[in-house]
């Protein structure tokens, strides 16, 4: 057994970073993926990183020892990119692994972590990108007309997309053990469902589902083993399901629209069978 958990969404609740770490001291799982939307509002991402987190990591590491868990972190389009910089520091401490376009392991299984979304209504761009091409769904913001809190390049808020980023980052790679770590959900699934019903911009009627078609077409033609998301809290309570499928890929959310913290448990070699708490 390879028993993780998963959680998303958690948007600085310290709550639920509580009964998260009740849940790892209590369950000792071999690894936790948190994807995306960790932090607070923006102004004070960089206080809860240093003051909040950190710490709790460090007690978490001291009272587990050789138990404590691989760690797995990306941000989610809430977080800015500042922050970043900190997450890399925690991972060259072994506090997490920080997992943005990057590959690690858990046992035997390869693990891909990707953190952008395809633009939304919101400025900040730091995790957003045009997803397969530079069309952009009524209402929302390109990435080209919005801001940013690092310098990013003309040409990267122009040119880049979802569907180049995952050739480049799996290209070559076997993903049939493969766990994808996304903040986005495929597009037209279970997991991407908002409560858009009815709305229109300037007539256009907007699509209820919000997910990556690049996501999507990646994971039907890849098929990785299990893919992880976040992003759309509603999905789960409108479509009536957290879990989907794609051929023979398991998608999972994690992402939920109550104050409870949504706990995923899976065992790696069984994704199937994965069960969901919502803790109070």
């Amino acid at each position: 057994m390879i028993p993780c958990l998963f959680v998303s969404d958690l948007h600085g609740h310290l709550e639920r970073y509580e009964r998260l770490t009740h849940a790892i001291e209590k369950e000792r799982p071999r690894a936790v993926l948190l994807g995306g939307d960790l932090l607070p509002g923006l102004a004070g991402q960089g206080d809860f990183l240093a003051d909040v987190l950190t710490p709790r990591l460090e007690r978490l590491r001291s009272r587990l020892g050789n138990a404590y868990p691989k760690i797995f972190v990306i941000l989610g389009n809430d977080d800015g990119r500042v922050p970043e910089a900190g997450f890399l520091e925690l991972s060259a401490r072994g506090l997490c692994t920080y997992l943005h376009d990057r590959r690690s392991t858990i046992d035997q299984f390869p693990v891909f972590g990707y953190a952008y979304v395809p633009p939304t209504p919101f400025l900040l761009k730091d995790w957003e990108r045009y997803d397969v091409s530079r069309y952009v769904d009524p209402g929302c913001v390109s990435p080209e007309h919005g801001q940013y809190s690092v310098a990013v390049s003309e040409r990267e808020r122009r040119n880049g997309t979802i569907a180049a980023d995952l050739e480049r980052l799996t290209d070559g790679e076997d993903l049939s053990r493969a766990v994808l770590l996304f903040h986005a959900p495929p597009y037209r699934t279970k997991l991407d469902r908002a409560a858009l019903d009815g709305k229109a911009v300037d007539h256009a009627p907007l699509d209820v589902h919000i997910g990556s078609i690049a996501i999507r077409r990646f994971i039907e033609q890849r098929q990785p083993w299990l893919s992880l998301h976040g992003h759309v809290h509603e999905a789960p309570r409108l479509s009536g399901a957290w879990m989907d499928t794609l051929g023979r890929s398991i998608l999972i959310t994690a992402a939920h629209d109550g104050p409870e913290l949504a706990l995923v448990r899976f065992d790696l070699e069984r994704p199937q069978d994965a069960t969901r708490e919502l803790i109070r």
